[in-house]
């Protein structure tokens, strides 16, 4: 099929459809590329069964990923607000906006996760309720008559340029979010493709489809994580991609960019697979490092106070900022000046910090806070 020329101002409703030519997919250095990413991937999937709970993590680096997620989009949010909102620190109705759109982002990663572990399959209906809950809102996909553009940001050259106009059209966007959903249902078997490969290519369509007023960028990154958990290559997704995508923000845009005027799908599958390698790595490190902390906190906790128990040490690093009502659930214990003196005795090994936020007062987990900025 013949592909017409790229135009950024016309809407883009010539965006081919997929499957794409299986040349680019065997292309020799996209191959290799794709070997490692599949290595640290797998060695990731392994690492998670170390863990006491997985979802203990999954929380806290859903938090990182929903953080960084976010600030791809220049949502910015500190780590103390974001780690006493969530840990119920403070009231979510009193944070920032910035905030509160972060702990959406992660609680439409929660939604999306158990959607597909209870239907297997990712289907619009999980799409729509992962941009309904990153936006808080009830809108579907763009209208019709949608005048939707992506333009060069404040902060750069020629600002305000249109750089890319997405498909638009009366039933434009939902042949081609149907034909995207088909491409990721379709197992290897059928189209012979790794599913590695088919979530860089997929991550691309989305964002060339555009299909959403606003939000589509977030919508898309959870996107990626869902179809890695429904193809079984991560059990819980704690891919922390967003990191390496702010990190190498002005190439993940160049190479979008390079697909839709040129068709360089190799450029854009090398830098993902490079992501995703690189992002497996990193998550290896903070699982490696978090059970290596929690056991060298077990020991030397349990050494100094009789009451410390493994399930009271696991509570600890759910979350970077807790209550002493949390060693209350874990105990059994309801008595505040009871479970104070416990927080007492941790402040005074180390263990926690205690901090003031008005007339409250938390208390930090400072190794894993460590861990997560590391």
């Amino acid at each position: 099929m013949d592909i017409l020329p790229f135009d950024r101002t016309v809407p883009y409703n010539h965006l081919p459809l997929l499957p794409l030519s299986n040349e680019v997919l065997t292309d020799p250095e996209v191959l290799q590329a794709w070997g490692y990413a599949g290595r640290q991937l797998f060695g990731l999937r392994s690492n998670l069964l170390r863990l006491p709970n997985p979802n203990m993590l999954v929380n806290t680096i859903s938090l990182q990923e929903a953080k960084s997620s976010s600030a791809i989009e220049n949502i910015l949010t500190t780590e103390d607000e974001l780690f006493k909102a969530v840990s119920d620190t403070v009231n979510e109705a009193e944070a920032n906006p910035s905030t509160k759109e972060v702990l959406r982002y992660r609680e439409a990663l929660w939604a999306g996760f158990q959607d597909i572990r209870n239907k297997q399959k990712l289907d619009l209906d999980t799409i729509l309720e992962v941009y309904r809950k990153v936006k808080d809102t009830q809108q579907g996909l763009r209208p019709p008559v949608s005048q939707v553009v992506i333009q060069r940001g404040d902060s750069e050259f020629r600002a305000g340029e249109v750089v890319y106009t997405p498909p638009r059209g009366k039933g434009v966007i939902e042949e081609k979010m149907n034909n995207l959903i088909e491409y990721l249902r379709a197992s290897p078997e059928q189209d012979r493709v790794d599913p590695l490969l088919k979530m860089a290519v997929a991550h691309y369509q989305f964002e060339a489809i555009h299909p959403f007023t606003d939000g589509n960028g977030r919508t898309g990154r959870i996107i990626n994580l869902l179809y890695l958990v429904q193809e079984g290559l991560l059990s819980h997704p704690v891919l922390y991609l967003s990191k390496y995508i702010i990190h190498h923000k002005d190439e993940y845009y160049h190479r979008l960019g390079a697909v839709s005027s040129r068709q360089d799908w190799k450029g854009w599958l090398l830098y993902m697979m490079k992501g995703v390698e690189q992002t497996a790595l990193h998550t290896n490190h903070v699982v490696d490092a978090t059970l290596s902390q929690m056991d060298a906190t077990l020991e030397y906790a349990q050494q100094e106070l009789k009451w410390y128990t493994k399930e009271v040490n696991e509570a600890l690093f759910t979350q970077p900022y807790l209550k002493p009502r949390l060693l209350g659930e874990v105990l059994g214990r309801t008595s505040r000046t009871t479970l104070t003196k416990y927080a007492q005795e941790l402040t005074r090994l180390g263990i926690l910090t205690p901090k003031q936020d008005g007339k409250e007062v938390f208390y930090m987990n400072n190794d894993l806070v460590r861990i997560l900025e590391g």
